[in-house]
């Protein structure tokens, strides 16, 4: 339980206010942790005193020529779930740094506890995201598998929805405690999962209870998406597919990555369920995407001002007048680059069908495919 770096974070602490010098010993009387550091992993005899004895014990001058590795202050038994666990030091004039000792034990077990609780978080975060990546690789739940998902408090019988919050990383990981702060949002209810996914990932699954009809669940979704960007103070993008029953978690899942791609585009939460064209070209293949463009626009991809010409004819909903305006040309001049584009690619601007292969190749390339 008090190993030698979580000694050494509570001697940093104590010593924010108290500068005697301070030790830290483990149940054997081993110094862990200490202010000097040449007493590291020396025999304390008062340490093994006050564990066996579970009380506080004031050493004099006298004792340090009858007691191994001592010098005079006061050692205090560290208690965690009612076992000693350790022993704090402080070394100095017993009348002197008496009066500290009950605060400098109380921060310590306070910290010890801090720590422990938030190493349980860790790894239940960790357990949960293993149980995530199987639960998208299963096709079949086994007596193990509803095992762990029993052990984890996962209702498997509900219907889920999965948010998949993605996250621009600072130079440095994100500390535990604001993890922590995030896998315990407080507005998640007792069938909503919070899971740590990679270090730039959160993934959110919210149960779908009888109370949380489809509107409660986006509202849900569209709050956990604040709270992140609230709390992280930065741009946090997310995608939210539609609530599935949990054997279909992994169309879940893929729906949310989805959605998640197109918010990282728009910069903002997508809900896959508001998609239309985005799903179509999400599930052509990259050689698809390629061969129609080839087909498309390959002739005047390489022409600047025609492609110009015809992306901004879609921004202005094929009007010639504003699209003219907008491009700073003249109608005339309009007319002969729309001319040009039918010439080089057969695609007829008038023609609805030409027009909707114009507007679907424009969108594919938007999206970063390029032309070989």
């Amino acid at each position: 339980m008090l190993l030698p770096d979580l000694a050494e974070k509570i001697i940093a602490e104590v010593r924010k206010f108290l500068h005697e010098d301070i030790i830290v010993a483990d149940t054997c009387g081993v110094i862990i942790a200490s202010t000097d550091t040449s007493r590291i992993g020396t025999f304390h005899e008062g340490a093994l005193i006050t564990i066996k004895t579970r009380d506080k014990l004031i050493i004099t001058k006298e004792d340090q020529t009858r007691l191994k590795g001592v010098k005079a202050g006061i050692n205090l038994p560290i208690f965690f779930k009612g076992e000693t666990v350790g022993v704090i030091g402080i070394t100095g004039i017993p009348e002197k740094v008496s009066p500290y000792g009950e605060i400098i034990r109380k921060l310590t077990e306070l910290f010890i506890s801090e720590s422990y609780y938030a190493d349980q978080l860790d790894w239940q975060a960790r357990a949960l995201e293993g149980f995530m990546f199987d639960w998208l690789q299963t096709k079949e739940w086994d007596p193990s598998f509803r095992e762990r998902a029993h052990l984890l408090n996962i209702n498997l019988s509900i219907d889920r929805q999965v948010s998949i919050a993605e996250f621009k990383q600072s130079h440095q990981l994100m500390n535990r405690d604001l993890w922590n702060t995030i896998l315990s949002w407080k507005e998640a209810s007792r069938d909503d999962l919070i899971i740590r996914w990679g270090n730039d990932r959160i993934v959110l699954l919210a149960g779908a209870s009888s109370t949380n009809n489809h509107y409660h669940l986006k509202e849900k979704a569209a709050r956990f998406h604040r709270f992140l960007e609230s709390l992280l103070l930065r741009q946090v993008y997310m995608g939210t597919g539609k609530p599935v029953s949990p054997s279909n978690m992994a169309d879940a899942f893929r729906q949310a990555e989805r959605a998640l791609k197109i918010a990282k585009d728009r910069g903002k939460i997508i809900f896959d369920e508001d998609l239309t064209m985005e799903m179509i070209f999400d599930d052509l293949s990259h050689e698809t995407k390629k061969d129609f463009i080839n087909r498309t626009v390959s002739p005047i991809i390489h022409e600047e001002d025609l492609m110009l010409t015809i992306q901004e004819l879609f921004k202005q909903n094929h009007s010639l007048k504003n699209t003219a305006e907008a491009l700073h040309i003249h109608i005339n001049t309009l007319h002969y680059r729309l001319k040009k584009i039918h010439d080089l690619s057969g695609l007829n601007t008038s023609n609805i069908e030409d027009l909707i292969k114009l507007y679907l190749a424009i969108r594919l390339l938007e999206e970063g495919t390029k032309n070989p």
